[in-house]
């Protein structure tokens, strides 16, 4: 029963090699009986092996643990940063049509890249102002270490003034050294 089933997997993984079929065309087609089928069985067994493998390591190695930690931890603080940013019931939409439910989620994704911007250039300015070797690896591991994707700093519920003499940089926020080359 084993043998065949390796059998299976390697008839399996030599058809999408040699791009004879997708993935998705050969479990479309295992699809209507897949349960009976020993490719599938097969194919489930194999997942078994990775999934205890992963757990094995995830018991016994602390710093994957970790890694694996602090990247759900930017997940999580991202989607922190979608719910403040939608003022209201962030979770659904207040609009009836699909267009309008588009532009207030365009709407949505524009203020969230205009924070990020906006965190990248400063923190691009400390580093560049920053002079002793110390606090300049400081910085960077601080970057590293946490997520630019961040809001506390921000005023999101305040009013807001476009006029031209309040729109004046209050922190000092210059063009990058490198701005010319930038694609637009």
């Amino acid at each position: 029963m084993i043998k065949e089933n390796w059998d299976y997997i390697l008839k399996f993984i030599a058809t999408i090699k040699l791009k004879e079929a997708t993935a998705s065309d050969i479990f479309r087609r295992l699809n209507p009986y897949s349960k009976q089928h020993s490719l599938y069985r097969a194919l489930k067994a194999f997942g078994k092996i990775i999934k205890s493998i992963f757990i094995l390591r995830y018991i016994d190695d602390l710093e994957f643990r970790q890694s694996i930690e602090k990247q759900l931890n930017k997940v999580e603080s991202s989607h922190r940063f979608s719910r403040a940013v939608s003022v209201g019931s962030p979770r659904e939409f207040t609009q009836a049509e699909k267009s309008e439910q588009e532009i207030a989620d365009g709407c949505r994704r524009l203020i969230k890249n205009a924070i990020t911007c906006w965190n990248y250039l400063y923190l691009t300015q400390k580093i560049d102002e920053t002079d002793d070797q110390e606090s300049h690896d400081s910085i960077i591991n601080a970057i590293t270490s946490g997520s630019v994707v961040s809001w506390q700093h921000i005023n999101l519920l305040g009013e807001y003034d476009f006029s031209e003499e309040k729109l004046q940089d209050s922190v000092g926020i210059r063009k990058p050294k490198n701005f010319a080359a930038m694609p637009i």
